[in-house]
């Protein structure tokens, strides 16, 4: 958002220099991104080397056919020469002059020089070359007659300093000077001017027809009527307000819609009444194969949930973002239609998102418009029309549906002090809400309607008041106890599964939680989404983790190692879905690389890793996983990546943290450490196809009891040597006591307690 300083200090008299007032705004109010000086520079004197001319002679220049050879009246005592390309005026225009020694906007020094033999005392400028508009094809001719000499500065804005603002999404009411202008006179304590605009005399004499078939979409409809309109060229002070606030001047009639809508924030449409069918407007929804071509040139087809601005035959502009070329405000109209409504915002957006068509006024109905705004919009637009267009107001209309009321709110000042942690008195907190619009009835307060989006609880009032007192608050923590935060055991815990996966090699992702479909049927799907890519929550990590391993490696980056702590949202039983905090990962290198992993993290959370060979994966995981190569933990899945995804071999992983924190151990247990050596064995057994290793390793635990220290599968066999449907399964062991050393007899014998366990249950044989 753009706010020129000159039309910001039309709304609000605050006198501040430039630099306090960009602080204090980006401090309280928005995002103050830079200061932009615009135009002539007013230093050295350099405004009084621009000056207002008359031409008074006007010929060919002798030595070039394109080039016209004047003098002109700068109020010195002699006319001075001036050599100027440009051939839309003649003698006796008005116009602007740079003398020798000025510098234009960008930087240039202007020097007298000699053009094709003829000394040029000075410079005839255009618009362009004085940052006031984009006309650079002539010169500027001014309009009115002016003493010659009189400085430019007397008649025209030659300098603006503009502050160019980042405003937030629930803010649409800074998306105007008039709304930073309210602000601003609430930061310094300075009147804000009443609305602008004033109505001309009016003697309607016409009637306009005005029917909204979908007042949930539009509910209200603005309009106004005006004959013997001359469409032409805006004034200077029009153009160069325009050009400051980033907009194109165009023609007057449509110059005053964007003017209107930078003023006040609410976009209006001029449509030319003539070339409306039927000489009506009606607000619908679009019809099965209706089409409009748009301003911008492109033929676009409509959908039934489009809402339309259409006449008594077809669809004349698509509401709230872009006008149809066949009403367009043109050099020939000579009577136009004003549309000042208000339409509802997730309409709009997802029309724009659909048609990829964004303007600056359906950036504004996007965010929310103040439904009551479309009258003082009205009012200003008809104004301007009337002063700058010529034109006779002859006929209104206002179509008006159920505005929504303003929200009531109850506010504790003392709980404003709690909150903020900085005790500001009540008459302050007061006076401060009173300043930004807010009504208090003892301490019930109504919220303003360009506000009423936003602000609706205790909380936001107190967020009000705070923002204005963000200079008094201390460098010190506020002394109450209960505002210091605590980390619950959930999130120390979460805090340790992050540190665990850094520390294993692995990045950690941030990944959407709306997704454009999930692998569960019966995922909630938002009913309004923001783009197709975002209509789904997501069940799962897995899609978009391994979305983001596919981008990694199509960059050619290697060793992709990537986890993602978030929440997923199960299908609902009521109308609400269940949120769990999930931990995905994958990783290049396959399964064994994941099961590494896993092991980390639960020895780390001292919670046992059981891994069951899965025959289907789970549901969350079927369609990622290698049927073959998918396992079960108590907390979720692990798993090889399926090829067809990902080229090359990936491991996958998803947990459920609520289930693995159930089985952590809150309090590290500590146990001395045995100093007497261990003895290591290893031991082969063969086993049926169906024994998994897993199961090896508990029952070798439970037999040997607590002088096995350790136990872990290092090889499996299958062949020949084994027979079919068999396979061998090797295990180190580590015999260790507390207590003394180990002879080979005590490790023979639990060597042996684990060989006959491992027969009788899963009847193993010892291989030699």
């Amino acid at each position: 958002m753009l706010v020129p300083l000159s039309w910001l200090r039309e709304y609000v008299d605050v006198d501040a220099a430039v630099e306090e007032l960009a602080e204090r705004i980006n401090t309280s109010v928005a995002g103050v991104e830079r200061i932009i000086r615009r135009g002539v520079a007013d230093e050295d004197g350099n405004l009084g080397r621009f000056r207002v001319g008359r031409v008074l002679e006007a010929g060919k220049h002798p030595n070039a056919d394109r080039l016209q050879l004047t003098r002109v009246d700068v109020g010195e005592d002699e006319p001075r020469q001036i050599v100027c390309g440009a051939w839309n005026f003649g003698a006796g225009a008005t116009v602007a002059v740079a003398l020798p020694g000025a510098v234009l906007p960008g930087g240039q020094r202007l020097e007298q020089a000699t053009l094709r033999g003829v000394v040029s005392d000075g410079m005839i400028l255009s618009e362009r070359e004085l940052e006031i508009g984009p006309d650079h094809a002539g010169i500027l001719v001014l309009p009115d007659p002016v003493e010659p000499g009189t400085p430019l500065a007397d008649v025209l804005p030659l300098g603006e300093t503009v502050l160019e603002l980042e405003t937030t999404p629930n803010r649409p009411d800074l998306l105007s000077v008039y709304g930073v202008a309210r602000e601003v006179a609430a930061l310094f304590d300075r009147p804000l001017q009443p609305w602008p605009g004033t109505f001309p005399s009016h003697v309607p004499s016409e009637q306009v027809e005005v029917e909204v078939e979908d007042a949930e979409g539009c509910p209200r409809y603005i309009g106004r009527l005006f004959r013997e309109v001359a469409v032409a060229p805006s004034p200077a002070w029009l153009k160069a307000r325009l050009t400051a606030a980033g907009m194109r001047p165009i023609s007057n009639v449509v110059d005053v819609t964007n003017y209107v809508m930078h003023a006040l924030g609410s976009p209006l449409h001029a449509f030319d009444y003539d070339h409306l069918a039927g000489g009506r407007i009606v607000v619908r929804r679009a019809r099965a194969g209706e089409r409009i071509t748009t301003l911008d040139g492109v033929d676009r087809a409509l959908d039934g949930r489009d809402l339309v601005i259409a006449d008594a035959e077809r669809p004349v502009a698509i509401a709230a973002i872009m006008g149809g070329e066949e009403t367009e405000v043109t050099e020939a109209t000579t009577a136009v239609l004003l549309e000042a409504a208000n339409f509802e915002p997730v309409g709009v957006l997802r029309t724009s998102e659909r048609l990829s068509l964004r303007t600056d006024g359906s950036n504004r109905w996007e965010k929310g418009v103040d439904p009551y705004l479309a009258e003082h919009a009205a009012r200003l637009a008809t104004q301007l029309i009337v002063e700058l267009a010529g034109a006779s107001w002859v006929g209104d209309v206002d179509v008006q549906g159920e505005l929504p009321p303003r929200p009531r709110i109850e506010f504790r000042p003392e709980r404003a002090d709690a909150l903020l942690g900085v005790e500001t008195p009540p008459d302050e907190q007061r006076a401060t809400l009173e300043r930004l619009g807010f009504e208090l009835d003892a301490w019930t307060v109504t919220v303003p309607t360009w506000r009423a989006r936003d602000v609706t609880r205790e909380a936001d009032l107190v967020e009000e008041v705070g923002r204005f007192r963000l200079d008094d608050v201390p460098l010190t923590l506020p002394l109450r106890r209960e505002m210091f935060g605590r980390l619950t055991q959930e999130q120390r815990l979460r805090r340790v599964v992050e540190d665990v996966l850094v520390g294993a090699g692995l990045s950690e992702a941030y990944t959407s939680t709306l997704v454009a479909d999930d692998p569960d049927p019966n995922a909630l799907r938002l009913p309004v989404p923001l783009s197709a890519e975002q209509a789904v929550l997501r069940t799962t990590l897995a899609p978009s983790l391994v979305e983001a391993a596919a981008r990694n490696a199509a960059a050619g980056n290697e060793g992709i190692a990537l986890f993602e702590i978030a929440r997923v949202y199960l299908p609902p039983a009521d109308p609400r879905p269940t949120e769990r905090w999930r931990a995905g990962g994958i990783v290049a290198g396959g399964y064994p690389v994941a099961k590494g992993v896993l092991e980390t993290l639960h020895e780390a959370l001292r919670v046992e890793l059981r891994v069951e060979r899965a025959q289907e994966p789970s549901s969350s995981a079927s369609s990622f996983l290698h049927p073959g190569k998918a396992a079960r933990t108590e907390a979720g899945w692990l798993g090889e990546l399926h090829p067809a995804l990902l080229e090359g071999s990936w491991g996958a992983f998803e947990l459920d943290l609520a289930t693995l924190f159930a089985a952590a151990k809150p309090v590290p247990v500590y146990e001395d450490v045995i100093t007497f050596p261990p003895v290591r064995q290893d031991l082969a057994v063969v086993v049926d196809e169906a024994v998994e290793a897993g199961a090896l390793v508990d029952a070798a635990r439970e037999a040997a009891g607590a002088e096995l220290r350790d136990v872990r599968v290092f090889d499996v066999y299958r062949g020949e040597q084994v027979g079919a449907g068999k396979k061998s399964v090797a295990l180190a062991v580590a015999f260790q006591s507390p207590e003394r050393t180990l002879s080979d007899e005590d490790a023979a014998r639990l060597r042996e307690r684990i060989v006959a366990a491992l027969r009788k249950r899963f009847g193993a044989e010892l291989r030699a």
